[in-house]
Formats: C-alpha cells, sequence, structure tokens
C-alpha cells in the first residue's frame, strides 16, 4: 500500500464509521463512547475492512427497522458487531467495494510538530514515570519534517510509545481504580456480548480499559488521528 493510501485509509476509518453511523442513527449531534471507539479500534488492528464497518452499520439499522420503528435507541456501535462481521466475513479474499482515495497529508507540518511538543509537554506535568517517553516525542517533534515524509512509520512508533505510556500508567493504578474500570466494561458491554465471540470480546476488553486508564489519568493519546 502506497503511503498516500494508508494515510487515506487509516484517518477514513475512524471519520467515516462515525459519520456513517450518525447518518444511520439519523442523529448528526451523536458521539461514539469510550466503549465504540475501542470497538472500531479493535476491528481497525483486525483488518476488518472499512466497508464491512459501513455495511455492517446499514445491516444492523435495516434490521432493527423491520422490527420496531424507534430506531433512535440504537445507542452503540456495539449493536452492529455481528453485521459487521458477517458483512467482513462476506468480503474476505476480495477486493474493497470502495476504492482509496488518493490524498496528501491532512494536515500541515507545523501541526503535527505542535502535536508532538504539545503531547510531550503534557506528559511531562504528569510526572517522572513519562519522562522517557516525553524525551522521545520532543525527539520526533525535531526531526518532524523526516517523519513528515513517512506517516504510517511515524505512527508505528507513536503506537510504541503509547503502549509505554499505558504501561507506565497500568503500573500506578490502584486496584479499586481497576475495579471500577472492569465494572464499567462489564456494565456498557453486557448487552452486546453475544453478538461478538470470545477473541474479538478479548481484544475489545483491552481496547477499552487502555482507553479508559488514559482519559482517567489525562494523558493524551499520541496516534496522529488525534491531531485533527
Amino acid at each position: 500500500m502506497s503511503g498516500e493510501d494508508w494515510t487515506s485509509n487509516y484517518f477514513n476509518y475512524f471519520t467515516e464509521a462515525e459519520e456513517h453511523f450518525q447518518r444511520a442513527r439519523g442523529s448528526g449531534t451523536f458521539r461514539f463512547s469510550t466503549l465504540d471507539w475501542a470497538l472500531l479500534e479493535s476491528w481497525k488492528n483486525s483488518e476488518v475492512p472499512l466497508e464491512a464497518v459501513l455495511r455492517g452499520i446499514d445491516a444492523a439499522f435495516a434490521k432493527r427497522r423491520a422490527r420496531k420503528s424507534r430506531v433512535e435507541l440504537i445507542n452503540s456501535l456495539a449493536y452492529c458487531a455481528q453485521a459487521v462481521m458477517v458483512e467482513a466475513r462476506i468480503l474476505a479474499g476480495a477486493a474493497p467495494a470502495r476504492a482509496a482515495r488518493d490524498a496528501g497529508p491532512p494536515f500541515p507540518l507545523e501541526d503535527l510538530r505542535a502535536f508532538l511538543e504539545r503531547n510531550a509537554a503534557a506528559l511531562r506535568q504528569r510526572g517522572a514515570a513519562f519522562e522517557a517517553t516525553a524525551a522521545a516525542l520532543e525527539r520526533l517533534a525535531a526531526e518532524a519534517e523526516t517523519h513528515f515524509a513517512d506517516l504510517e512509520q511515524l505512527e508505528q512508533r507513536l503506537t510504541a510509545l503509547e503502549e509505554k505510556m499505558i504501561a507506565a500508567a497500568r503500573s500506578a493504578q490502584s486496584e479499586e481504580e481497576l475495579f471500577q474500570a472492569r465494572r464499567a466494561l462489564d456494565t456498557e458491554l453486557r448487552p452486546y456480548r453475544g453478538k461478538m465471540t470470545a477473541e474479538q470480546l478479548s481484544m475489545l476488553e483491552r481496547q477499552y480499559l487502555d482507553r479508559r486508564l488514559l482519559e482517567d489519568a489525562g494523558l493524551p493519546r499520541l496516534s496522529l488521528f488525534y491531531l485533527r
């Protein structure tokens, strides 16, 4: 995949999925929850095609309309999980129905540099446990022009740094905080467990707990997606 295709596919995956769900639900003000974003990220990491996500959303809403008139009661992307997996199986081995759109970098170089510097400063404020990650982000910011030419590789570096940051935050998490996070996860996920396999649930749980940890600790997301 070319750098242009990667950039287009990566950013479109998140934005198109949320916007498509909003249109299907008929509410432009609806925003994904922590669970929804964790689920979407787990699909992206598992290489579920965006086309399968969009078609799955349509199929889930169509099925709901055939049963009930109050379609607005679909308040989570998790309701569409089973339909998305069906569409993913249908598309397996086939070329995606939506062609990738050629696109240049989705943001200016100076925005990238400012994003890296801002996150480094935020981590320095969180204490010595994040000093090494902050220093790494500052080095990336200083070399931003070089990394701007290969955003896919930069995203891989940022993913590694975010994993390091999460590990440091988790080591400082109390037993009670972890309990409350798992309790919230169970409450949100309970209505949708029957729509997912054990493997999908395991991946979703990890993504959710990581996101919840970062939110509770007031730590930034390092992915380039959050630059937009």
